[in-house]
């Protein structure tokens, strides 16, 4: 968080946005109900819906750099869909939630398709401006989230959703468009994680990272433009809340929520209902082990770190999910011919 982190930190030239995890879309203003609208590092106060204010400020930004023709990277992060539940027209629900943005007793698929309808109208927006510019052709844009569906989203074909480490949690959109080099209607099978971007974008750029600083993501560019194989790939999470481990490698995955484990097929039973952890022990046991080994090269988690999480509460279809405080779980239990899967 700031003033050690952000993007005018991380290598950006210029930024305009919020800087928390939310903000109104009508006041700006963000859980401690204080304006949380920034041009660079300065504050600013500025009326509109914030989905169209992201936007237009988008499109300037791309008419700029097409009047100057310098080669740019440009991050459009919307707020939308995240809560508040907030549509165009909504501002009645603005003032009712100003003190509670997460509000529970709000929001609806309808409220939330429109949230999305807007977001899509301003994608459309900048895109039109790319192509008034004559840099369509020659333009990188992908379209992506940062997790799985929350609240109002339909996950299917997978379950869970935010905060869960179930594949509705972790499987996000990756769209990408760039007419000069990757052809149109194009799809991949290969396994990938958001920190690929960058690799994959210093690539195209015709780089490579500084040494000294090895990407943890994996340069994906000759899987898009090219006809290459997917490439196998063993991927790691954590999540505090719920103790919630996992790996994928293949067709494979181990899952741990609090003290019950898992393995899947996620390819043939992407849903997460047959628990193989039994008839297949082997790749069970040696998914765990993996696990462990990447875990003790990671940074420790400590109880003063947050992750948030649905609890019973909250979403009647998450009657046992709990908070927990994040300190060292169990370990994981490997299998014996008799286990029966929990």
């Amino acid at each position: 968080f700031l003033p050690k982190f952000g993007p005018l930190k991380s290598g950006y030239d210029h930024f305009y946005g919020f800087r928390g995890g939310a903000v109104d879309y009508y006041t700006h203003s963000g859980t401690d109900q204080k304006e949380d609208l920034w041009d660079d590092d300065v504050q600013v106060h500025q009326m509109g819906y914030l989905t169209d204010v992201l936007g237009s400020r988008a499109v300037d930004a791309v008419n700029g750099y097409g009047k100057s023709g310098q080669p740019f990277l440009l991050s459009l992060h919307f707020n939308a869909p995240h809560w508040p539940w907030e549509a165009p027209g909504d501002e009645a629900e603005s003032i009712r939630v100003r003190s509670n943005l997460a509000a529970y007793d709000g929001g609806t698929q309808k409220t939330y398709q429109r949230m999305i309808q807007e977001m899509d109208l301003q994608v459309g927006r900048v895109l039109e401006a790319l192509d008034a510019n004559g840099m369509t052709e020659n333009t990188i844009v992908i379209f992506t989230s940062d997790n799985g569906g929350e609240r109002f989203a339909d996950t299917w074909p997978f379950t869970g959703r935010k905060t869960e480490l179930l594949e509705g949690g972790l499987r996000i959109p990756a769209v990408i468009c760039w007419p000069a080099r990757i052809p149109g209607g194009r799809t991949t099978d290969q396994v990938a994680i958001s920190m690929d971007w960058l690799p994959t974008l210093v690539a195209a750029a015709g780089t490579a990272p500084n040494a000294a600083f090895p990407p943890d993501g994996m340069n994906l560019l000759s899987l898009l433009t090219g006809n290459v194989a997917p490439v196998p790939r063993k991927l790691f999470w954590r999540y505090k809340a719920n103790a919630q481990r996992a790996a994928r490698d293949g067709d494979y995955k181990f899952l741990k929520i609090l003290e019950n484990t898992f393995l899947f097929n996620v390819v043939d039973d992407p849903m997460e209902r047959a628990n193989l952890k039994v008839r297949q022990r082997d790749v069970y046991e040696r998914l765990v082990a993996e696990w462990y080994e990447w875990n003790a090269a990671m940074l420790p988690e400590v109880d003063e770190s947050n992750t948030g999480n649905i609890t019973g509460d909250q979403l009647a279809d998450h009657i046992g999910a709990k908070r927990t405080s994040g300190a060292a779980d169990n370990p994981v239990p490997t299998t014996t011919p008799s286990e029966r899967p929990r």
